[in-house]
């Protein structure tokens, strides 16, 4: 006999752009989560009402919402936010009618539409009162804002880079192949997945440092290249290019290593990238694993280039101290 599904108990809450769903289930672990047709389906292994069992549920919400949701899990429940498509207040959480028996209001976080409509204007004055202020913030503010301002580019020129790869690989350059590849996946590993992804992130001024150790080298080393297609050298030019890489290079990788630390935690308490294993194992794999093993390549890959970028620098600056002797 096939045993029917055990639903935990839901409080619901809204504001005008948000749903806020309150799972009572204590120790969570393997949580499905996702809105499919403005459906939003929830499975879960926890402590809930009928002790520790899988528990699911599914609700059609009356109106359209984001198909992305954030959710939290704490020791005694798990919280889901979800966005409203149009902000304003609904009449009810669910398309059908007749509320189901495991919902009900969540009347620590509840408001009337009267409440949250003071409430909306209290944070938008709020608002207004932070622009006034940064306003009168001396520019070095825009420190914090590194991503916003210059995102698109770093995304087009990392995005190019790859273009060195090909060239190692077909023989159009002399770099070897291996730490021209370690160096552009790690790079745009870091850009498209850990920033590009994470919105948490881009705030952070960690990100001014990683732009700006990657960006400062490429300024001396494309003109160098650029010169050398033509058989052109400057004397400066070249100590530059294979001098600065020295203080600049563990800079970027620390840089970048503070980055994937700070990005664990942030991963972690959304769960973003996080999968199950099929059963039977049912093993869910976070995505912070993954940025705790690439902490230890960062390294090793700053070992590779390293060594790689030395043997160049005695190549190109060495000779000439022997032909003096």
């Amino acid at each position: 006999m096939e045993r029917a599904n055990l639903t935990p108990h839901v409080h619901w809450a809204q504001r005008h752009r948000e749903l806020y769903l309150r799972v009572e289930l204590s120790d969570v672990q393997s949580p499905e989560i996702s809105i499919t047709d403005n459906v939003l389906h929830f499975k879960a292994q926890g402590h809930g009402a009928k002790g520790d069992n899988i528990y699911e549920f599914e609700l059609a919400f009356l109106e359209p919402v984001k198909p992305q949701l954030v959710y939290k899990v704490t020791q005694r429940q798990l919280n889901i936010t979800v966005q409203k498509k149009e902000s304003n207040w609904w009449e009810r959480l669910t398309k059908q009618e007749k509320r189901p028996l495991f919902l009900a209001p969540d009347f620590d976080r509840w408001l009337d539409e009267s409440d949250a409509e003071m409430e909306l204007r209290a944070k938008e004055e709020e608002q207004i009162n932070k622009m006034r202020i940064e306003s009168r913030v001396p520019k070095d503010h825009s420190f914090y804002d590194t991503f916003y301002t210059i995102a698109n580019v770093m995304y087009f020129c990392q995005a190019l880079a790859f273009v060195e790869i090909l060239n190692s690989l077909v023989g159009i350059v002399r770099s070897p192949f291996i730490p021209s590849l370690v160096q552009v996946l790690g790079r745009n590993f870091v850009l498209f997945i850990v920033l590009g992804n994470v919105e948490e992130m881009q705030r952070r001024a960690v990100v001014f440092f990683v732009f700006y150790c990657w960006s400062i080298i490429e300024i001396f080393r494309y003109p160098f290249c650029m010169l050398s297609c033509i058989d052109i050298e400057w004397k400066l030019l070249t100590w530059i290019r294979y001098t600065i890489w020295i203080p600049l290079y563990p800079l970027g990788a620390v840089a970048e290593a503070v980055c994937l630390i700070q990005a664990i935690p942030v991963f972690n308490e959304t769960g973003r990238f996080s999968f199950i294993l099929p059963y039977p194992l049912s093993i869910t794999i976070k995505f912070s694993f993954f940025l705790q093993i690439y902490l230890i390549m960062l390294f090793l890959g700053l070992f590779v280039n390293f060594r790689h970028l030395y043997k160049q620098r005695r190549q190109h600056l060495g000779s000439k101290k022997r032909k003096l002797k």
